[in-house]
């Protein structure tokens, strides 16, 4: 009797590789990015800022405000790093699973900083416009910028941008189930949908589909695929489209040298320029590269860092003009202590309510029926 050899044996399911070590110099890198905007938020541009200065940043910091103008691109770089992220977090676990840890982790921190800083606006003493009571709480959803309402947190826009993403993400390769090949083709898919929405010119699929902002989310997610596996020449080629076409987004809304009104002019080199060293950045950390950068305090910059990014901006205003106005301290030396003070209010922060309420919210919302 004859054994016939098995032509067509059914692949097993693609095993999620074990949960690695946290990768340290990506939480150095969050927070440099998280510092280059708050560079820009109090030196790089006019604005709200100015009163807390009471005089044009400009004037404050002659030579550097040029350079803190570019700090808005630190958003893009945080992009980046959360498409890398989330691609590591989302492989091998469940709907449930994927949306308790996001969940768990964005909204403590922002329920904090919105109510903080409205309530800070509305103290007398305080000379900024405070929203309604109506308008804080629906800034409670994180969906005020879809609904048109005023902001609590101006750096809340790129939330939503975040938030559309896990959607997109959690639809088409969590739900289904991460692997390689359905990873690529999100990347793919994605990248084919928002040039076709942005040529049809069609506002509803760019609300969607976020062609501004896709390309970095979906650069962060190749860069993982390069970190599974360095010589994945799709990863690269995913990578490096994303990078192309980003850059392009980030020069047509940031280039302003034509501007004779703008605060400060960027250039299309500096700008291409701080886009492909973010990208290198986390590509460094990808490949390895940044394997020696192991210290424990980064870990900690990485706690501070989202948030840091939620409160720096508005209550920042505040800490600037107490320093600058009030203590008489001069303006670099007023920079810094309110950048160690929007620090320390972010350890506080942490400590007081992310590490008590983000675990018990996160096992909540595992362990609910749905």
């Amino acid at each position: 009797m004859t054994v016939r050899p098995v032509t067509d044996v059914p692949r097993p399911p693609e095993r999620a590789k074990p949960r690695e070590s946290r990768l340290r110099a990506l939480d150095g890198l969050r927070l440099v990015a998280a510092l280059m905007v708050a560079a820009y938020h109090y030196g790089g541009r006019g604005g709200d800022v100015t009163r807390a200065w009471g005089s044009s940043a400009e004037r404050q910091f002659p030579t550097l405000h040029e350079y803190f103008a570019y700090g808005c691109l630190g958003v893009q770089v945080f992009f980046v790093i959360s498409g890398f992220v989330i691609c590591m977090s989302g492989w091998g676990r469940p709907l449930k699973s994927f949306f308790a840890s996001r969940a768990s982790r964005l909204l403590p921190a922002y329920w904090a900083a919105v109510i903080l800083v409205t309530v800070v606006f509305a103290l007398p003493v305080v000379a900024y416009h405070a929203v309604s009571p109506s308008d804080a709480l629906v800034n409670m959803t994180m969906l005020q910028q879809p609904l048109g309402v005023n902001r609590v947190l101006g750096v809340c826009w790129t939330l939503w941008a975040e938030i559309r993403f896990y959607a997109l993400f959690a639809l088409f390769v969590v739900l289904p189930g991460a692997n390689r090949q359905r990873v690529i083709l999100f990347c793919a898919g994605w990248t084919l949908a928002f040039v076709i929405a942005q040529g049809a010119q069609m506002p509803l699929l760019d609300i969607v589909l976020m062609p501004e902002y896709a390309p970095f989310f979906i650069g962060g997610v190749g860069l993982y695929l390069v970190h599974r596996d360095r010589h994945d020449v799709y990863a690269w080629g995913i990578v490096i489209v994303s990078f192309l076409i980003g850059q392009h987004y980030a020069v047509r809304e940031l280039w302003n040298a034509t501007d004779p009104n703008a605060f400060a002019h960027r250039t299309t080199f500096g700008i291409v320029l701080v886009v492909a060293l973010g990208f290198v950045a986390v590509a460094a950390i990808a490949l390895g590269w940044l394997n020696w950068a192991n210290w424990r305090w980064l870990t900690v910059a990485g706690a501070l860092t989202y948030p840091f990014y939620l409160v720096h901006e508005h209550l920042g205003w505040v800490a600037i003009k107490a320093y600058h106005q009030t203590l008489h301290i001069p303006s670099y030396g007023a920079f810094l202590l309110t950048v160690a003070t929007m620090l320390l209010l972010a350890w506080l922060m942490n400590r007081f309510v992310e590490k008590p309420l983000t675990p018990r919210l996160r096992s909540a919302l595992a362990k609910s029926r749905t």
